[in-house]
């Protein structure tokens, strides 16, 4: 595949994501959220704060999108290897570490508060730990592209 043809379809998986993202914090949580809400009044007074919680959870996500964007404009550019590129990816980690911080200290939080049913924290810890498995790649992709940057600019030094 071609550097060009790659850039094009990560930009395209890029878009439906976000696209899908947006559906799901502004259509689906709301809605199953009101539908509980009807269903369970003793949880009417937690909606506001789930919704709210959640729709903080996504703001470093669609940041990450960005940073996506821009690693599949260098990867068009014939730019894979490229210290800009390891910059990105560790911001990616950053972003993904803080942000399953935050939705572990949130969940926690709601739990205390009495808006939040032992059986989401379970479930929530999975959401943790996918977090975690996010971050730590974003990490090792960091340091392997900026290891091959190096090595990219020795080689063009040699030659």
């Amino acid at each position: 595949m071609k550097q060009q043809s790659l850039s094009k379809w990560l930009r395209i998986i890029l878009a439906g994501t976000g696209i899908c993202g947006l559906i799901i914090y502004f259509y689906i949580l709301p809605d199953w959220g009101k539908s509980l809400a009807d269903h369970y009044p003793e949880f009417s007074g937690a909606y506001w704060p789930w919704l709210i919680f959640l729709w903080l959870t996504a703001v470093p996500c669609y940041i990450v999108l960005f940073l996506g964007w821009k690693i599949a404009g260098n990867i068009g550019k014939d730019r894979s290897f490229s210290a800009e590129n390891a910059d990105l990816l560790k911001w990616i980690s950053w972003l993904a570490g803080g942000d399953t911080l935050f939705f572990f200290v949130g969940i926690m939080v709601l739990w205390f508060l009495n808006m939040n049913h032992p059986g989401i924290v379970l479930l929530a810890m999975v959401v943790v730990f996918a977090g975690i498995a996010v971050t730590v790649a974003a990490a090792s992709l960091s340091h392997l592209v900026s290891r091959a940057a190096d090595l990219q600019e020795q080689s063009d030094l040699t030659i």
